[in-house]
């Protein structure tokens, strides 16, 4: 009764305003009633008094009168109801939001400059590396840039992984020459948005100017974001080395070109709100103040906020009057036909749910939720099927992940906050072959629940599987062609160790031996130092192709070609008109 006392009649509102029609069918019944019971009394006085009580029914005439106003009041109640009175929102209670750091690395030409030493790259990698070391406590992602921007570690907080891909990292493994900010800030945007917290960006660039300048405030004027300016230049500047080369580049007038800092620009950025200029410092002390600037405001309290158009429905209140005056006739049998008309409106938020949300309202929405839909679905074998009806993450991502659909598993898994949702994010980034991502839900997982010890080892296994050794794809391993044998002849001296005429040099015996070169149609492979425990002797089966070699691990060159295939797929070209450096 306390929500009925405390109504605020200023929002007072019925949320299915067109349910009140009904009302003017309550109006009809009740007087239609009453000119029912006027021509029923002047019925019976055409029967003679003494015949009445054999030929016209026992009761009361004021009793049912009673009972006809009761019923159309209770007809009444249930239309407002259904027409769902409220006058309040419904109030979501804050939670607390973790802040999302991206460091934006330049990694054009002009930052193998060398007016900062050992070059302009190095020592961002290095400043990289002591902010990390000094713990900002956030989730943080790295993203390198030149004309098209490139995600090298996604969100995480296992520092390590980013430390490991630093070393490589160099304007080569890019696929695209010059320097565009606003494709980081566009990557930034997209990798951020996975949090309503107050994200951060660390510009790492020496390209200062008036295009930047316009980038990064209007990137800002946004709202919910900041920027952390790091310049990697000098007021002198320096020239621009060309790649793989020893000369430098020049102008359209055979002049060197100079990279150098605009403090102008300096200037006005650092008016910008939103935006703090970091002065380096030759020690780590400007990165140890900026991660502890970070790690103050790493945790966001939500505040607590109403849903947009999500009214508190009051209309079930009126259940309990309803069930009273029902009771006067339950022996009559007019409830049940009562609960089929309720049963018949009872859907009524679902159909009106469902118009807003512009979805296909089918006859099972009526009766069943969409989980026991897609579970009926996934029972019968249709696991895509499944996964587009099921709302719940976790069963949406399981029936995708048995579809073979890994790309939508990793968004429906990704929505699932819990551990076993992390695992089986790990789980389907797996499947879709993106190894370094798998390995980071994986460790997620195991921060969540410790006791997760399947978690743990396929992080450990992954860790194994991306530093040292990979399986190779027996599409890309070279069948070694037969050689010739040569025709050796007989030894037939004990004092003869040549062996058949062929005389070993020194080279040959000091020319360490890496791959063994046989007549069969067996691919190559990295020769073993001892026999497996689990090798098995016997015939040879030609049959078993598949070839284990030690790869490249350097990180670099897997960076390369997973940047040359993002352009691929998704067709990125640079702007015209940029700079070659």
């Amino acid at each position: 009764m306390e929500e009925w006392l405390h109504i605020d009649w200023d929002n007072f509102h019925f949320l299915r305003p067109e349910f009140l029609y009904g009302l003017i069918g309550v109006a009809v019944v009740l007087i239609l009633g009453f000119f029912g019971f006027r021509d029923e009394e002047k019925w019976k006085k055409s029967i003679a008094p003494h015949l009445r009580p054999y030929v016209i029914q026992k009761g009361s005439l004021a009793f049912r009168r009673n009972m006809h106003i009761l019923l159309s009041l209770s007809l009444a109640i249930g239309c407002l109801g259904l027409a769902g009175p409220t006058w309040n929102e419904i109030e979501v209670p804050g939670k607390i939001l973790e802040t999302p750091v991206v460091i934006a690395l330049d990694m054009s030409q002009s930052m193998m400059a060398t007016d900062i030493k050992p070059n302009r790259l190095e020592r961002a990698k290095f400043k990289i590396s002591d902010l990390l070391d000094a713990n900002p406590k956030a989730r943080v992602a790295l993203v390198g840039y030149t004309s098209t921007a490139h995600t090298i570690v996604p969100l995480c907080s296992d520092y390590n992984i980013i430390t490991s891909h630093l070393e490589g990292l160099s304007p080569k493994i890019l696929p695209f020459s010059g320097t565009d900010v606003q494709t980081a800030l566009d990557l930034t945007d997209s990798i951020t948005q996975i949090s309503d917290a107050p994200s951060k960006l660390i510009l790492i660039t020496d390209e200062l100017d008036e295009g930047l300048f316009k980038a990064v405030q209007k990137y800002v004027a946004q709202g919910n974001r900041s920027v952390e300016l790091i310049p990697m230049n000098t007021v002198n500047g320096a020239q621009i080395p060309k790649p793989n080369s020893k000369y430098f580049y020049q102008d359209g007038n055979g002049n060197p070109v100079f990279s150098k800092l605009d403090a102008s620009v300096l200037k006005k950025l650092s008016f910008i709100d939103g935006i703090r200029v970091n002065q380096l410092t030759l020690d780590n002390s400007d990165m140890v103040h900026l991660a502890d600037v970070i790690g103050q405001s790493v945790s966001f309290q939500e505040e607590a906020k109403k849903k947009e158009n999500n009214w508190v429905d009051r209309g079930m209140l009126l259940a309990i009057p309803l069930a009273i005056l029902i009771l006067f006739w339950f022996r009559k049998g007019l409830v049940i036909y009562s609960l089929f008309i309720l049963v018949g409106f009872s859907s009524c938020d679902l159909v009106k749910e469902k118009i807003q949300d512009k979805e296909t309202m089918t006859w099972e929405d009526l009766w069943y939720t969409k989980d026991y839909q897609g579970q009926k679905l996934e029972e019968e074998g249709k696991d895509q099927e499944a996964g587009d009806t099921y709302e719940d993450p976790m069963r949406k991502g399981v029936a995708y992940y048995k579809a073979g659909n890994y790309e939508a598993a990793i968004d429906a898994f990704g929505k699932d906050t819990t551990a076993q949702g992390a695992y089986n994010l790990g789980l389907a980034y797996y499947k879709n072959g993106d190894y370094a991502a798998a390995q980071m839900a994986f460790g997620e997982a195991a921060e969540l629940n410790p006791e997760l010890k399947d978690a743990a080892n396929n992080y450990e296994m992954l860790g194994h599987l991306i530093d040292d050794q990979n399986e190779m794809n027996p599409e890309e391993a070279l069948e070694e062609k037969p050689k010739q044998q040569a025709q050796n002849t007989e030894n037939t001296s004990p004092e003869d160790l040549s062996g058949g005429g062929q005389e070993a040099t020194k080279e040959d015996m000091e020319k360490e031996r890496l791959e063994e070169t046989t007549t069969t149609d067996i691919h190559k492979a990295e020769e073993l130092e001892e026999v497996p425990e689990d090798f098995e002797g016997g015939q040879q089966d030609n049959s078993q192709k598949l070839i284990m070699r030690k790869v490249d691990d350097d990180p670099a060159l897997f960076l390369k070609r997973k940047f040359a295939r993002e352009v691929k797929l998704k067709k990125l070209k640079p702007k015209k008109g940029l700079k070659r450096w």
